[in-house]
């Protein structure tokens, strides 16, 4: 009910005449933008509940090893059994032959409820979709990223180059071993976790919470009856307009009619010389 909710305000603020971005500067990159455009990422991000108490006492006994949090389906079962760590896997269908003992399954994980009530969370594999990566900043908890489709590889490349995960490369070749490998180093290596901790820092330093922005963003495009003044004039041009089609058949135009005359200036000169030399020959 929560994502119906946010879905609404998004869909909402995307006709109210803004273009909303659903990230923030603590994952883009510099660059850029139009004055109808609005940054809201973590829109959806929210303070964790506590867990219910199979759960609760799951991750408890995980002692100083902690959790890692798994919800990609049935993948790489015999790599999670590798680790020292207690695993919560969100899997729905028959149980894996290769799941671990120190693994559990869950038809539905709580995902945001995992990161600032249990420090025990060590790590978050993921494929990479934008919502669980915001959640993953919001609470400051590093990653591995394993992407499958869409924008997700682009969105795990920008942690990557954060700082703040480690990307498998593609679920089609990415061995047990990689995923090891991969978990080891966020676990182990506190550079992980002060880089996506940085993050978390510039995600909550703002003026306006991204619900609230959006919320006011809607409300002043309503009185000001569709704010005309923050729309770019590309929404008034015309197809051939938007792409300068017209602007490139002038251009091409221009630089006919001057290679034309080039030409018929070159071509008269030629002719002007050859008669000279043709009436200078008679002459002699």
């Amino acid at each position: 009910h929560q994502n119906d909710k946010f879905k609404g305000i998004h869909t909402l603020f995307t006709f109210s005449g803004y273009s909303p971005i659903r990230t923030y500067w603590d994952f883009e990159f510099p660059r850029p933008f139009l004055p109808n455009f609005k940054y809201v990422g973590g829109l959806h991000c929210a303070p964790a509940k506590p867990l219910p108490k199979d759960m609760e006492e799951f991750v408890q006994s995980s002692g100083d090893d902690g959790i890692v949090v798994f919800t990609l389906g049935n993948m790489i079962a015999s790599a999670l059994a590798q680790i020292p760590q207690k695993i919560l896997r969100r899997f729905n269908g028959e149980k894996p032959d290769t799941l671990g003992e120190n693994t559990r399954i869950y038809k539905w994980i709580p995902q945001n409820d995992f990161w600032v009530c249990h420090p025990k969370t060590r790590a978050f594999i993921t494929y990479g979709g934008t919502n669980g990566i915001y959640e993953a900043i919001y609470h400051g908890f590093s990653m591995v990223g394993i992407p499958l489709f869409g924008d997700q590889p682009d969105n795990l490349a920008h942690m990557k180059a954060r700082g703040a995960a480690v990307l498998m490369d593609n679920i089609k070749t990415t061995q047990p071993q990689d995923l090891v490998d991969g978990l080891n180093a966020v676990i182990n290596d506190c550079s992980y976790k002060e880089n996506v901790l940085r993050l978390s820092r510039i995600h909550h330093d703002r003026p306006v919470k991204p619900l609230d922005e959006s919320v006011f963003c809607i409300e002043f495009v309503m009185r000001n009856k569709g704010a005309k003044h923050l729309r770019v004039e590309a929404h008034n041009l015309t197809w051939y307009q938007y792409h300068c089609l017209d602007v490139f058949a002038f251009l091409i135009t221009v630089l006919t009619v001057v290679l034309y005359v080039f030409f018929k200036m070159c071509k008269l000169f030629i002719i002007r010389c050859c008669f000279r030399l043709k009436k200078k020959s008679k002459k002699e």
